[in-house]
């Protein structure tokens, strides 16, 4: 699907974002405005004015894209001529000003206009990335899947732990507990490991990132038992190594969508400023110009 959304229609919107800036380049080259080329002459204000619907025409892929009993075509053509044509845009507005920039609003919104391509870009490179590197990492499972494993590793280890002495069961439950993966958006993005756990005998809570701490408990105790006792805290063990494989990959999971989701925090507010920059401009044009 990702492939598909540039290749969409054999790159229909590629081909016409690409006869739209060819059309707009002769327009520029061929205009003699009489004057140095600046979005004031009629070419300026034509190719402003596509620019204008250009942006609100893009702007509303937002909407079409949740409007599922839409015909208006399909979200992943909408999602290609999106893409094409906000990069042809660039180049419209460029000859809209005629590569005049100063310390005004005018400038303010092309840069804006600028953000919100690159950040655009960027959610097509990670769209195109990370689905598969999401796929890769949960081995055919879903993340609903590896949850209900750890669950299930944290159902056995609660009943290893019953046959051993009350402080083994203790030590399980203050893992399952105090296990936690990154619960901020920040925190998922570094893959952060959290976790905690209070071993027997001590007051406090220790960090058991990627269930270390605990491993190295048990590793202590399973040397100085009785050979009952040392099998059942193997068994433990066993449990632990397969849960810090689970956590691993659901940590993995996070971040990898943490990723999908992080350039939207920077795209959604950047278009609505970009809408807000682009009123004032027209506004300023047509009252001072």
């Amino acid at each position: 699907m990702q492939a598909s959304i540039l290749a969409f229609k054999q790159r229909r919107y590629l081909w016409a974002a690409l006869l739209l800036v060819i059309v707009c380049l002769l327009a520029y080259w061929f205009d003699d405005p009489q004057e140095p080329a600046n979005g004031g002459t009629v070419l300026g204000y034509t190719l402003g004015t596509l620019g204008a619907l250009m942006i609100a025409w893009l702007t509303w892929y937002g909407v079409r894209k949740r409007r599922y009993s839409s015909t208006s075509g399909s979200v992943q053509g909408w999602l290609s001529a999106h893409v094409y044509f906000g990069l042809a845009l660039l180049v419209i507005v460029l000859l809209h000003t005629g590569f005049q920039f100063g310390w005004n609003i005018h400038t303010l919104a092309f840069v804006i206009m600028v953000l919100v391509i690159v950040s655009g870009l960027y959610g097509v490179y990670i769209y195109r990335q990370y689905p598969h590197r999401l796929s890769e990492n949960r081995g055919g499972a879903s993340r609903s899947d590896l949850l209900d494993e750890l669950d299930d590793i944290d159902r056995r280890s609660r009943r290893v732990a019953a046959r051993l002495t009350p402080e083994y069961q203790a030590f399980v439950t203050s893992g399952i507990q105090r296990t936690e993966l990154g619960s901020t958006l920040w925190q998922r993005l570094q893959n952060a490991d959290r976790s905690r756990i209070q071993l027997p005998g001590s007051a406090t809570a220790v960090d058991n990132k990627g269930q270390e701490a605990a491993m190295d408990w048990l590793a202590e105790q399973q040397s100085r038992a009785d050979a009952d006792t040392a099998a059942t805290i193997a068994e433990l063990s066993a449990l632990l190594r397969n849960k810090r494989k689970l956590l691993r990959q659901v940590g993995e999971d996070l971040r990898l969508q943490a990723g999908l989701e992080i350039w939207l925090y920077a795209h959604v507010p950047l278009t609505a400023a970009l809408l807000m920059a682009l009123l004032a401009h027209i506004v300023s044009v047509f009252l001072y110009w």
